[in-house]
C-alpha cells in the first residue's frame, strides 16, 4: 500500500471517528475487528477519494440501520420448505476454498428463476448469505490464517442462460446494487464458466462500459473452466458444474450433497440452522419477509443495465426474423 492511500485510510479514519454511536455500533458488524481493510474498500469503490468513501459508508450504515441489516441473521426464512423452493430458484452457494484460504462462492446464473416467492425473500436470502460471509465465515478464516481474509471469489455458471432472462432483469439489478453500494469490493475474481453465445454478444457490448478495476476482475474460462480453476482450489472446491467437461446442467448433481446450491448441501444447512438458532433467542420470530429498501444504482450501472436490455431486444428479434425464414 502507498503513501497516499495509508493517507487516504487516515483520513477517513478521523472522520469515522465523528460519527454517531448508532452508526459506530452497526459499523462494528462491518468490519469485525478489520477496520483498516473495510475502509481500503469503501476507498477503492470509490477511487482514493476520501470525502466520497465517507458518504459511501456512511450512506451504507444509514441503510444498514433503517433496514435492521444488523439482525438480519435472526431473521429465518419459514416454513423450511418456502425457503427450500427460493434455494432451487436462486442457485447461489459456497463450494470451499481457494489454496490461499479464499471462499469460493458459486453462482448458478442461467439456470436461477426468482420464480417461487417474493422479491423481498430473494433479496433478504441474498443479504443474509452476504452476512453469514462476513461475520461468520471470513472472521473464521482470519483466525485460522492469523491475517485478515476479507474478500471471496465467484465462479458465475452461465449454463441455460436464455433471452427470457430478460424479465429478470430487475431483481439482478436490485441485488446487484445492494452489493455494489453496501459490500463493495468483497469479490476478489469473478470466473465465467459454460458460456452460451447469448452471454459473449452481450460482454462484447458491456466490457467497454465497465471501470478498468472492473474488467481486470472478471475472467471468461473456457468450457466448464476445470483446468484453470484447478490452479487455485483443489478438486473437492470445485463447483459440480466445474467437475467434469459437458456435465450440462448446473441446477442437477448426482448427489444434493455435492450440488452447493441445494439446502441438504453442508454449507445451506449451517447457514439455515445459524439463522434459527439466532432466532430462537428472541421471544418473538418475525414472519414474513424483510422489506429491504433497494438504493437508487449508480448511473453508469443503469446505462449497463440499458445496454444489456437493448442488446437481449435486438437477439430476440434476429431469433424472430430467422424463425420466420424457416417457416
Amino acid at each position: 500500500m502507498g503513501a497516499d492511500s495509508e493517507d487516504a485510510v487516515k483520513q477517513l479514519s478521523l472522520l469515522m471517528e465523528q460519527v454517531e454511536a448508532p452508526l459506530k455500533r452497526s459499523f462494528q458488524n462491518v468490519h469485525q475487528g478489520y477496520p483498516k481493510e473495510t475502509m481500503m474498500r469503501f476507498l477503492k469503490a470509490r477511487e482514493w477519494n476520501v470525502s466520497k468513501a465517507h458518504k459511501m459508508i456512511v450512506d451504507s450504515l444509514n441503510w444498514r440501520i433503517q433496514n435492521e441489516i444488523d439482525t438480519v441473521l435472526e431473521r429465518p426464512i419459514v416454513p423450511v420448505d418456502l425457503y427450500r423452493s427460493i434455494r432451487d430458484s436462486q442457485l447461489v452457494g459456497l463450494s470451499g476454498y481457494t489454496k490461499e484460504g479464499l471462499p469460493v462462492f458459486a453462482i448458478g446464473v442461467g439456470h436461477s428463476t426468482y420464480d417461487k416467492a417474493s422479491v423481498h425473500y430473494y433479496v433478504q436470502s441474498h443479504i443474509q448469505i452476504n452476512e453469514y460471509r462476513d461475520r461468520i465465515i471470513l472472521p473464521r478464516l482470519s483466525q485460522q490464517f492469523g491475517r485478515p481474509v476479507t474478500n471471496c471469489i465467484k465462479v458465475l455458471d452461465m449454463t441455460g442462460l436464455k433471452l427470457s432472462a430478460l424479465s429478470q432483469i430487475k431483481m439482478l439489478t436490485s441485488i446487484s446494487t445492494v452489493d455494489d453500494l453496501n459490500y463493495p469490493e468483497k469479490t476478489e475474481t469473478y470466473y465465467v464458466v459454460n458460456v452460451p453465445y447469448i452471454f459473449s454478444a452481450c460482454w462484447k457490448v458491456v466490457k467497454p462500459l465497465l471501470q478498468e478495476r472492473t474488467k481486470k476482475k472478471v475472467k471468461v474460462l473456457s468450457g466448464c473452466g476445470r483446468d484453470e480453476l484447478l490452479k487455485i482450489m483443489d478438486y473437492s472446491s470445485l463447483p459440480h458444474f466445474c467437475r467434469r467437461e459437458g456435465s450440462g446442467s448446473s441446477k442437477h448433481s448426482p448427489s444434493d450433497v455435492d450440488n452447493c446450491f441445494s439446502l441438504d448441501h453442508p454449507f445451506h444447512k449451517e447457514l439455515y440452522g445459524h439463522i434459527k438458532e439466532q432466532a430462537s433467542h428472541r421471544e418473538l420470530i418475525k414472519m414474513g419477509s424483510l422489506h429491504v429498501s433497494i438504493p437508487e444504482p449508480d448511473p453508469n450501472d443503469a446505462k449497463i443495465v440499458e445496454v444489456i436490455e437493448a442488446e437481449f431486444q435486438k437477439m430476440g428479434e434476429q431469433d424472430g426474423s430467422a424463425n420466420g425464414h424457416n417457416e
